[in-house]
């Protein structure tokens, strides 16, 4: 129900690094799942990037030195009765971050490749009881939910071959957002699956001052929460690109505007009772102000509890939305507190 993000280790790191330079052996070690399991989470979502064990000049080959970071991480989590989802963070051919030159779903070899990854990994792990799952992709943006839908039930359908129970997720279309829930096509007769969607919203609060969000660094504030935002009005009318946001303008943010968002996961939920959701990631940057994250925080969690549906924080260490300083110690116990439970 309460997990965190190992964002940044196995993926999104430097793409000049290889298996074998120290930061594979440093950024989280067996201490750092100590830690985690003394905070009271219960679980972890470890994003992975398929270049760190299959290169795109020998696909096919997985590299078992790369593949021993995700089977040490899953004897570390069993070891402190933490379950852990495996999720395919940047696939062969695709990636939320390259999406000018994504070829997955238009080479039928990426596909395959794709395919080949799971199969091994179900066959890898087959003897791993419920603690573990499977995340078939990270964040899919497409121009509609058809071609990932098609692959989404190749891939659960081969893993399916080699095991029937293995729990895995399936996130929707744009980012993972929680309004593409709909388009997923429900995967029949098939009682291991989730549902995922992302929670960034508002991003003019979760995402203020990115640096990769043009969006966040036109308007150029830091609005806090709750709280009305400042000069909306204002930043619509010299950037009329962006008058969707009109109605923040003036608008009191608070956890009913949370709720507004999460409609869909409720609508979904209301359409597919037998089905489960999780909410795979959700924060707030960490530039902002320390007590409006903490209040977001506590906000969202509590109506995750609610509307009982599992989550896990994005992210443990640095990845602009830190929840631990360099050297491991907490960069802010309360907000920790809240994550878990204990707030």
């Amino acid at each position: 129900m309460r997990g965190v993000n190992l964002g940044g280790w196995l993926s999104q790191y430097n793409g000049k690094l290889k298996i074998g330079d120290a930061h594979f052996d440093s950024f989280i070690t067996e201490k750092d799942i100590e830690q985690i399991a003394d905070w009271g989470l219960d679980h972890i979502r470890l994003p992975v990037d398929y270049m760190i064990f299959e290169s795109d000049d020998r696909p096919g080959y997985y590299d078992e030195t790369a593949l021993g970071y995700i089977d040490r991480c899953i004897d570390w989590c069993k070891k402190r009765g933490l379950n852990l989802i495996i999720d395919l963070h940047h696939a062969p051919g695709f990636s939320f971050h390259t999406l000018a030159t994504n070829s997955l779903f238009t080479d039928e070899k990426m596909q395959q490749r794709m395919i080949d990854i799971w199969v091994n990994f179900a066959q890898r792990y087959i003897n791993e009881g419920d603690n573990l799952s499977f995340e078939l992709m990270n964040e899919i943006v497409e121009p509609d939910s058809t071609r990932w839908n098609a692959l989404a039930a190749k891939i659960v359908a081969k893993i399916r071959e080699v095991d029937k129970t293995r729990i895995i997720l399936i996130g929707g279309n744009h980012y993972n957002a929680v309004s593409a829930l709909k388009d997923i096509a429900i995967i029949p007769d098939d009682d291991y699956i989730v549902y995922n969607f992302h929670f960034y919203e508002p991003m003019l609060l979760t995402h203020q001052m990115a640096s990769w969000n043009k969006m966040n660094m036109d308007y150029g504030l830091k609005p806090l929460y709750p709280s009305v935002f400042p000069g909306v009005g204002e930043f619509i009318a010299k950037h009329p690109e962006y008058s969707y946001l009109k109605e923040f303008d003036g608008l009191y943010v608070d956890i009913e505007n949370l709720k507004k968002y999460l409609k869909p996961a409720l609508e979904f939920r209301k359409n597919h009772p037998d089905k489960t959701l999780y909410c795979g990631e959700y924060g707030v940057i960490d530039v902002a102000d320390p007590q409006s994250r903490r209040n977001w925080h506590r906000d969202f969690n509590d109506l995750m509890d609610e509307y009982n549906i599992g989550r896990a924080v994005w992210s443990y260490k640095f990845m602009n939305f830190t929840f631990v300083n360099r050297d491991g110690t907490a960069a802010d116990s309360e907000l920790i507190d809240i994550i878990s439970g204990k707030k």
